[in-house]
């Protein structure tokens, strides 16, 4: 195929039915889970509920279980049910988690509708990245496709904060109207997902052995599947162990840079609204300043990084994200607290790429894949676990206290990051 014409078949599948509605619901769930994971919920469980610290923390973590641990499940799902079954049976019950979330007021209520958030976002990613691929075309390309995904993505995480941070200051913070707005976009994504396909396209030799397997029965079926999913775990953890040589500081390293996040997910609004007395308007002023200045220095780290290394990068990115975070909850003047978010913004954007191209360094040739899915793995657990820690340490230790652990984090990944970095230089010496 001529380049024109295969560039002209790229663009006609981004404009098809199905790819505008998978770009609908990326959007509208980011937007509802940025809405309420960073604008609404925090505040809203502490302040009118009078809930602790805590126990949003674990509300929080049961959000990011639901989400990462029922992916692959939702995936095989998927694969056998279709677009439309699956997703719109999942959107359901984020329907369900949030009329939950506006009428029942108990701490275990609260928490069991985080988790069903949780579950039904969940097949959002492994849908769009299958469909995407379906519709790549003969020579899988599929670029244009990821990244458009990726802004839709990126533009609903942003939006949702700061469109209901504006409610909330045109409101006096009236939460039901909120919940209401955000249960009207789940009901827009349940209807958006009805108009998916109903079946994915299977091939002949799959579809041969789905119909084999539909006339052996479920117990059988469902017997053998297990059998495979042992054996592809075993087999995963075998070739992790004999193939992967790296530092066991590598693991807390993994650890760590999501667990950062973890601390300050469930506290950073409370402690603007709450600390600061900052209004839900300032507050988006904050975000758009802060995430506005780490996607601008992303692209001009990028190139650096390529041309000079992670190295001075990933150290100055972690001293500055230590210090800054360290002095964040210190300050009250509003224009100090402005360049502090700004100072983070900048160091995140060496963090975000130089650790993942140090860390693909890491990663053996022969079993990128196996081992790729393990670090992010142990990298995802951090998420778990940081908003549980942020939580008892609002409670026992004080408001600032996420923070401060937060940057000591920081400078911990530092003084990791040097150690690991000079073992590499002195074996590729040795070598």
């Amino acid at each position: 195929m001529p380049p024109k014409a295969g560039a002209a078949a790229a663009v006609q599948r981004l404009r098809s039915p199905f790819f505008i509605g998978l770009l609908i619901i990326i959007f509208l769930v980011e937007f509802m889970k940025g809405s309420l994971l960073v604008a609404v919920l925090p505040v809203y469980m502490k302040n009118s509920l009078g809930l602790s610290a805590h126990t949003i923390g674990i509300a929080f973590s049961l959000q990011y279980i639901g989400d990462n641990l029922f992916r692959s499940p939702f995936g095989w799902i998927g694969e056998r049910l279709g677009y439309r079954k699956t997703m719109a049976g999942a959107l359901i019950m984020t329907v369900i988690a949030v009329c939950m979330i506006a009428f029942l007021s108990g701490a275990l209520w609260l928490s069991l509708a985080c988790f069903i958030l949780g579950l039904g976002t969940s097949p959002l990613w492994p849908t769009a990245m299958t469909g995407t691929t379906e519709i790549s075309g003969p020579r899988g390309s599929n670029g244009q496709a990821m990244g458009t995904l990726e802004m839709a993505s990126l533009a609903g995480t942003g939006s949702g904060p700061i469109v209901m941070n504006f409610l909330m200051d045109r409101t006096g913070k009236n939460y039901h109207t909120a919940f209401l707005i955000l249960i009207g976009v789940g009901i827009i994504l349940v209807l958006v997902a009805l108009m998916l396909p109903s079946k994915v396209k299977i091939p002949l030799h799959a579809a041969a052995a789905s119909a084999a397997e539909a006339g052996r029965g479920f117990m059988a079926v469902f017997g053998g599947k297990l059998v495979q999913l042992f054996g592809s775990v075993k087999a995963t953890l075998h070739e992790v162990r004999t193939t992967l040589k790296v530092s066991w500081m590598v693991y807390p390293a993994l650890f760590l840079q999501s667990f950062v996040i973890g601390l300050l997910s469930p506290v950073i609004t409370l402690y603007v609204q709450n600390e600061l007395r900052l209004s839900p308007n300032m507050y988006s002023l904050l975000l758009i300043a802060g995430g506005g200045i780490t996607v601008l220095a992303l692209i001009p780290s990028g190139k650096l990084i390529d041309r000079f290394g992670t190295g001075p990068f990933l150290n100055t990115g972690f001293l500055l994200a230590a210090c800054s975070l360290s002095v964040f909850s210190m300050v009250r003047s509003l224009p100090l607290i402005f360049v502090f978010v700004c100072i983070v913004g900048v160091s995140y954007a060496m963090i975000l790429p130089g650790w993942n191209t140090f860390v693909s360094q890491l990663v053996p040739k022969g079993e990128r894949g196996a081992v790729w899915g393990f670090f992010l793995t142990l990298q995802g657990s951090g998420m778990v676990v940081g908003p549980i820690v942020s939580g008892q340490l609002w409670d026992r230790l004080g408001h600032s206290s996420p923070f401060l652990a937060s940057a000591i984090v920081m400078a911990l990944l530092f003084v990791i990051h040097l150690i690991l970095s000079r073992r590499m230089k002195a074996a590729l010496q040795v070598s």
